[in-house]
């Protein structure tokens, strides 16, 4: 039997702060260059990927740098896409790049962070589209981040 006490974090397993700002950094630049998702980021803050790498970082066990530091919420990112008009393709050449940047900066490539950090993205990127294509925000400003580790969602999305 594991015991739970000795399993780090994905975000200890990545590499920690530093790790998850390398990574966001690396795959914002690329964004910024690619012929399909440059003109959906051409307008991002210098910020941008140190938001978001504080974000998953966050969300993947470390600290509270998006919610204490960035002053964010689970609802503020959110926000930030709402009305976007996302589709599948997008989503998909977001993952696709975000991976082929997570090898380049080695993040770790063991099949149960990998298997995690798929899951992640594929379950962060589906909530986006359907975000995007909404005008009201679903989450309430005082709804808690989300957390990922180890295992799965819990169960299959109903919408309300």
């Amino acid at each position: 039997m594991t015991n739970n006490a000795n399993i780090p974090t994905l975000f200890q397993w990545a590499g920690g702060q530093s790790a998850f700002e390398k990574l966001f950094d690396a795959f914002y630049k690329k964004v910024l260059k690619d012929d399909l998702l440059g003109p959906v980021f051409a307008n991002m803050s210098p910020e941008h990927s140190k938001h978001v790498a504080h974000f998953v970082a966050e969300v993947f066990g470390g600290p509270k740098a998006y919610t204490e530091g960035d002053h964010g919420s689970h609802a503020n990112m959110v926000a930030h896409h709402i009305g976007k008009q996302l589709d599948d393709i997008k989503r998909k050449r977001w993952i696709a790049l975000l991976l082929e940047t997570a090898d380049e900066v080695g993040l770790p490539d063991d099949p149960e962070f990998r298997s995690s950090l798929v899951g992640y993205l594929e379950w962060g990127s589906r909530l986006a589209v359907l975000n995007s294509k909404t005008t009201e925000n679903p989450i309430q400003e005082h709804e808690p981040m989300p957390k990922w580790g180890w295992g799965e969602t819990g169960g299959p999305y109903v919408p309300k």
